[in-house]
């Protein structure tokens, strides 16, 4: 029998405690216990990097982590990133160059390339290609994906408005 366990984290700057069994997914505490549905769970097992966020800001698989592991950490989501009136750069690029289609992939993407933007803030196509090798998108041919990529680093950078 497993003994439910109170936890307490950010979540985009938001703190938000709760009372989790220990085999609770990070990633069903931030659909289910958050309200914070942009964490999408494809494959659940670490694979299609759907349920990318950020813990403490480095990408992680929401899916492979427990709740209690993220116990008073900080952790972003994609709703952490921009709001609808005020996109992240990286966001506003998809939209421009329209780097998703279904969306399903697009909140893991975008997770994981913010901290791969800030470790390499001028990648090149190929350097793009590789950090998104743990992101399955199942629309896209990924040319748009990666061009929306170099726009939003550049976007980074203050060389694109």
């Amino acid at each position: 029998m497993t003994v439910p366990r109170e936890i307490e984290l950010r979540v985009n700057g938001r703190r938000i405690r709760g009372v989790v069994e220990p085999r609770l997914l990070l990633s069903d505490f931030l659909r289910h216990e958050a309200d914070l549905t942009g964490t999408h769970v494809g494959c659940e097992h670490g694979v299609c990097g759907a349920c990318t966020v950020l813990l403490d800001g480095e990408a992680v698989r929401s899916c492979l982590l427990l709740a209690v592991q993220a116990d008073g950490r900080e952790v972003t989501t994609v709703e952490g990133l921009g709001t609808p009136e005020a996109l992240h750069p990286l966001q506003q690029a998809f939209r421009d160059e329209h780097g998703l289609q279904c969306g399903f992939c697009t909140g893991g993407i975008l997770m994981t390339l913010v901290p791969f933007l800030e470790r390499c803030p001028d990648p090149t196509e190929d350097e793009v290609r590789h950090a998104l090798s743990g992101n399955l998108c199942r629309c896209t041919g990924y040319q748009n994906i990666v061009d929306a990529t170099l726009r939003g680093a550049r976007a980074l950078r203050g060389e694109e408005e």
